[in-house]
This record gives structure tokens, C-alpha cells and sequence, in this order.
């Protein structure tokens, strides 16, 4: 779920939490620079895969509601999220110029170390 309340400013980076175009290369996990900010939508440029350098609107979406709770909520919110840090896997398949890996804890496993290794550029 994205979070309720999101802060961006012209040029940080954001990452996508929802498939919203395939064929346009907006799903889950694209990492985009923020162009401009307006009340409904995002005009942002793809940074990765293969709609790199292109420029796409993200709009607001409907996010899904509690079941839980005993009234109908509706939110629309942005499906994204700042992207200075990610998870291993969710770097997986994508290739940065620079980089650290934080390990607090031990890794999961073998693969999972070298897969956040492998991740920049030589």
C-alpha cells in the first residue's frame, strides 16, 4: 500500500508500487525521476528497463479499502514511493552506476549477497 502521506520534490526518485501499463513499461518496481508535480497526476521520466528516458504520467489511483471497517473508505493516492534505498529483491534485474548494501543482519542466503553485489556497474 502506498503511504499516506508522500513528500516529492522536483527530481528525486520514485519508484513504482502497482502495474499500471505493461506495455508501456509502468509496472511494479520502475524506478522514475520526478519532472513535475500536479494534484492528480506525475509527470515523471522512466529510468529503467525498457522505456528508459521516456516520459509518463502517473496518475492518482482508487486504493483498496479495509475490509474491517464498518463504513465504505475511498482514498485515491499515487502509486509510487521515494526510491533512495530498496530491498535485494527489488533490485534485482536492474543496474545502477553506484551503490551500497546495508547489512544489519546476516543475508538470507549465498545468492541473495551476490545478487546485491552485482548490481553496479564495474
Amino acid at each position: 500500500m502506498p503511504p499516506h502521506c508522500l513528500k516529492l520534490k522536483i527530481g528525486c526518485v520514485i519508484m513504482l508500487l502497482r502495474n499500471l501499463d505493461l506495455k508501456a513499461g509502468l509496472c511494479n518496481g520502475t524506478r522514475m525521476n520526478v519532472s513535475a508535480l500536479q494534484n492528480n497526476y506525475i509527470d515523471a521520466e522512466v529510468l529503467t528497463g525498457v522505456s528508459g528516458g521516456k516520459r509518463v504520467f502517473v496518475p492518482r489511483i482508487q486504493a483498496p479499502s479495509d475490509s474491517n471497517l464498518p463504513f465504505v473508505l475511498k482514498r485515491r493516492q499515487f502509486p509510487v514511493r521515494l526510491a533512495y534505498s530498496m530491498t535485494i529483491n527489488k533490485s534485482q534485474g536492474q543496474t545502477f552506476d553506484r551503490g551500497g548494501v546495508y547489512l544489519k543482519k546476516p543475508c538470507f542466503s549465498h545468492g541473495q549477497l551476490y545478487v546485491a553485489c552485482s548490481r553496479t556497474r564495474a
